[in-house]
């Protein structure tokens, strides 16, 4: 199991330059953890390519399921004192630091695109890393 953040999922489901290495990390270990806090940042990428006419609503909706379904009971509430732990001694927003909370606290790897996260926390992988 590895703890991914939003933007693996996006890669994934969202074809782009990215999406190999996404597909390379599911098919690698295609059990994803992640804080609930992962569903709102998807949301708000959809909304953004809604925004954009990029995505229908129905496609939207569609990824969001596709996507729901990654995480079937892997989603964690992360305790807020682990989270500002991180934030105080990391300079990452308490977004990133929910990622890397989780993770620390199951003890498996978080996979990122994410250069701040991949510099602030030596558990974090980068995906061309993990994929290999």
């Amino acid at each position: 199991m590895i703890v991914v953040d939003t933007n693996v999922v996006a890669y994934l489901l969202m074809p782009g330059e990215r999406t190999p290495q996404a597909r390379a990390i599911v098919l690698k270990d295609s059990e994803w953890a992640a804080p609930l806090l992962w569903r709102s940042e998807f949301r708000n990428v959809l909304a953004l390519y809604l925004r954009q006419n990029r995505l229908t609503l129905t496609d939207a909706l569609a990824l969001a399921e596709e996507a729901e379904d990654l995480f079937d009971g892997r989603e964690h509430l992360v305790e807020s004192r682990d989270v500002l732990s991180l934030c105080a001694t990391s300079g990452c927003s308490a977004y990133d630091c929910e990622f890397a909370a989780l993770a620390l606290r199951l003890g498996i790897p978080l996979v990122t695109a994410d250069t701040e996260l991949l510099q602030s926390f030596p558990s974090a992988v980068s995906m061309e890393a993990f994929a290999k």
